[in-house]
């Protein structure tokens, strides 16, 4: 029992942590440093509400870490991570050792709570990204007209919040313009890019009010790269907006590109090049120190390029896992761009590598701005390749059905089922199966996860999870922003079709018994079908159980909770015959079955469900 108890709380803890602390982290991490008076309490933030989390969740769950070993990106990271540690054998020894360890470890907690983020909370991800993107908007636009106020040539704007630098806030300024910029090249609803591209513009401008140079060359390869993975028609566009763009540019703000020269990145690359030298296959170690003199009455503790301080601090031994994981995520975004998710955080990557050119040179930090040019994108695309080749999110292409096409496709067709706006449910004329899911209004859930969309996700997770369902076809997107998904169906009737037809008692009974047991491997694999009804339950050919219309379900991490399971009970009993058959006449053989599988306090609580009663409002 008490053993019992103690997995219960494990679950519930593990739950909490994955399907709300870990996206309230993680939204604080992107947007945070816009309103936080300072990185100290951003560090602390992400510490206290991600990677600690992350490290809580992976200890109440260890075998999590098999999936990731199983990434490549994932064991370069590690790789990379685990050499950097050992330099410190060679680097100096009158630094605190153990201090030199945390940057690494939250580097990795990063990694682990994406990872656990995109796994359980996957319909969440785009509405977070946009809520973080919204924040950034609104803040660029209020540090934009504060700097209006004060401007003078050759200012350079800072930003409010926690940013203290022209250079690092640019950073930031180039993650979410190229968000928006990536947005508008993958968006399918027209309110939405009528936002994103004004929005792109604000956050563009702010880069450029903050004087950056390295940010231009970083947006500029993000379109090119936009341009390549969706090539379509939005793609030439891009093109000429790119090159007009460029153009201005260079009209209007050719003196700050040009009267800072080359800012001495050459003599920095130079004076670090003499530096690896002395170390080129091993570095001088994580903890060594950098201090470049360009001659300028000051030193430099960067040599402002990326790859430079990777080959100072690891040397060519670091440098190869590094390049690796940063093709390696490239490489799989291409193979499964047909997921925006890949194309957005790709994108982020391309003005990583971009911005790291110039720029940088700490390898592994702190929470700060460099996390936006390179471990936010990385381990977003690392999360995204585990959960895509574990089939939880969708693999097909959504194609686009011409009104032509849909009325030749639905020709003949029987519906099966309509509402007051017309079919939402046509048997097609070869058997197979086409639901429409009517247009959703733009800021609603329904509009980043549409349903069409859930239906065939959730659809092939009950599959690998064992449980039947119908095989997806081809998930559409129509003209007047509705969707539909097709497929074939399963063979087989409603159990509430084939109750009605069983006279025998004791056979109906039995067949209750073995539902209850159905429902309860439901539960008990955090499968909560907001729609669970005896109409979208199938008695398949063999006598199994299969689910239809499963759009409206979600997979919990752990076993329902109690709650969870009286909700799935209160709708079933507003319907009159399910709750006539299930909880009046056959309960007891409802209950057996339930109890095959589901713990006894779970039993008990349906009991009482069941005994406090409820009015059914639907009849069947």
């Amino acid at each position: 029992m008490q053993l019992g108890g103690l997995n219960n709380t494990s679950n519930r803890v593990f739950d909490f942590i994955c399907l709300w602390i870990l996206p309230l982290g993680y939204f604080l991490l992107l947007c945070a440093l816009f309103f936080l008076p300072g990185r100290g309490l951003h560090h602390k933030l992400f510490y206290g509400l991600f990677s600690i989390p992350a490290l809580i969740a992976l200890c109440l769950r260890p075998r999590i870490a098999k999936e990731l070993l199983h990434e490549p990106i994932v064991i370069a990271v590690l790789l990379f991570v685990a050499w950097t540690l050992f330099s410190l054998c060679w680097g100096p020894g009158d630094k605190h050792i153990a201090g030199q360890f945390k940057p690494p470890l939250h580097t990795l907690l990063l990694f682990v709570g994406c990872y656990l983020l995109v796994r359980y909370r996957s319909e969440i991800i785009q509405p977070l990204l946009f809520c973080t993107a919204m924040v950034a908007l609104i803040a660029s636009i209020f540090n934009l007209y504060m700097f209006t106020l004060i401007y003078e040539p050759g200012l350079r704007m800072v930003g409010g919040g926690a940013f203290d630098n022209p250079l690092l806030s640019s950073h930031v300024f180039g993650f979410f313009c190229t968000y928006w910029l990536s947005l508008s090249m993958t968006c399918k609803r027209r309110q939405i890019l009528w936002l994103s591209i004004p929005a792109m513009a604000i956050m563009f401008g702010a880069v450029i009010a903050t004087g950056s140079r390295t940010p231009l060359v970083a947006l500029t390869m993000v379109a090119l790269w936009l341009s390549f993975i969706c090539w379509n028609r939005r793609s030439v566009a891009m093109l000429g907006a790119l090159f007009a763009i460029g153009v201005g540019v260079i009209v209007l703000f050719t003196q700050m590109i040009i009267e800072r020269g080359d800012s001495y990145r050459f003599e920095l690359w130079q004076l670090a090049l003499h530096k690896i030298a002395d170390h080129p296959w091993i570095g001088h170690g994580y903890n060594a120190d950098l201090t470049l003199d360009p001659g300028i009455g000051y030193t430099l503790q960067e040599p402002h390029s990326f790859a430079l301080g990777v080959l100072y601090y690891v040397g060519i031994f670091g440098l190869v896992p590094w390049l690796f994981f940063l093709a390696r995520g490239l490489l799989s975004s291409w193979q499964y761009r047909v997921q925006p998710l890949f194309i957005i955080a790709s994108a982020w990557l391309i003005f990583g590598i971009g911005a790291g050119l110039t720029e940088g040179g700490g390898i592994i930090s702190r929470p700060k701005e460099h996390w936006f040019l390179l471990w936010i994108p990385l381990a977003l695309i690392a999360a995204l390749c585990i959960n895509q080749r574990a089939r939880r999110l969708l693999a097909m292409p959504i194609k686009t059905l011409m009104p032509s096409v849909l009325q030749q496709l639905t020709a003949n067709a029987q519906v099966i089922e309509e509402d007051g706006l017309g079919p939402k449910v046509l048997r097609l004329t070869d058997g197979s199966f086409l639901k429409l899911f009517r247009r959703r209004r733009w800021y609603t859930s329904g509009s980043f996860n549409p349903y069409s969309e859930r239906f065939a996700v959730n659809s092939v997770q009950l599959r690998n999870m064992g449980i039947p369902t119908p095989q997806i076809l081809h998930v559409y997107r129509l003209e007047d922003g509705s969707s539909a998904v097709h497929y074939s169906p399963l063979p087989g009737n409603t159990l509430r079709q084939v109750l009605q037809g069983l006279t025998a008692s004791a056979v109906r009974q039995a067949l209750v018994e073995r539902f209850g047991k159905f429902m309860a491997q439901l539960h008990e694999q955090g499968v909560y079908f907001r729609s669970l009804h005896l109409g979208n339950v199938l008695v398949l050919e063999d006598g199994e159980f299969g689910l239809i219309d499963v759009a409206d379900m979600r997979i919990y991490p752990s076993s329902l909770g109690l709650s969870l399971r009286q909700r799935n009970l209160r709708h079933m009993q507003r319907y009159t015959v399910d709750r006539r058959w299930l909880f009046e006449d056959h309960f007891e053989a409802l209950l057996t079955g339930y109890a095959a599988t589901a713990s006894k306090a779970a039993v008990d609580n349906l009991r009482r469900q069941v005994q406090a009663g409820s009015h059914p409002v639907r009849a069947y």
